[in-house]
């Protein structure tokens, strides 16, 4: 479904905190979404001084882009970690070829856009943690009711015909 055009301006959302064991992250602000966006997502992040996003990660069906707005940090890749700067765009295209993670630098925090696909039904592999995430009816990162989610261990995998007549 076609959602009419939206303004909305950054300064009039409000930031959410993506924590984990106890320490904030990231802050977040879903601009696409709060926009009325559809198919295109976009989100601002506000990173701490050594700070990362996301776990190291890529994805099978949607297609991610990094924008620097201010600050510095890096983004590791299959090939190294890169310095980030503002004016940096990072292209992510789905595949193995595009794992990433964005993260500050020790003394900086950093403001950056993402930019993505929204494709549902989407995997996401965690190549550190031996990971993959399964996502339908919305992708990783989304809000709201997202039907199936799970994260299983790479390795956990059964038999095509196990369980089967």
């Amino acid at each position: 479904m076609t959602s009419p055009a939206n303004l909305i301006h950054t300064d009039d959302l409000e930031w959410k905190d993506q924590e984990h064991n106890g320490k904030i992250l990231f802050r977040r602000r879903m601009l696409a979404k709060a926009a009325g966006g559809d198919k295109i997502g976009c989100s601002q992040y506000d990173i701490p001084p050594g700070g990362k996003l996301w776990p190291y990660h890529y994805h099978y069906g949607n297609e991610e882009a990094v924008f620097v707005l201010s600050g510095s940090g890096k983004v590791r890749l299959p090939d190294g970690e890169q310095p980030l700067a503002p004016g940096d765009y990072v292209a992510l295209p789905p595949g193995p070829s595009s794992a990433h993670r964005v993260m500050a630098d020790d003394d900086t925090g950093l403001v950056v856009l993402i930019f993505s696909t929204m494709l549902s039904p989407e995997v996401a592999v965690y190549p550190d943690s031996k990971k993959i995430g399964i996502f339908a009816k919305g992708i990783p990162g989304e809000e709201g009711d997202r039907g199936l989610r799970q994260i299983v261990a790479r390795d956990s995998g059964v038999d095509y015909w196990q369980d089967e007549d």
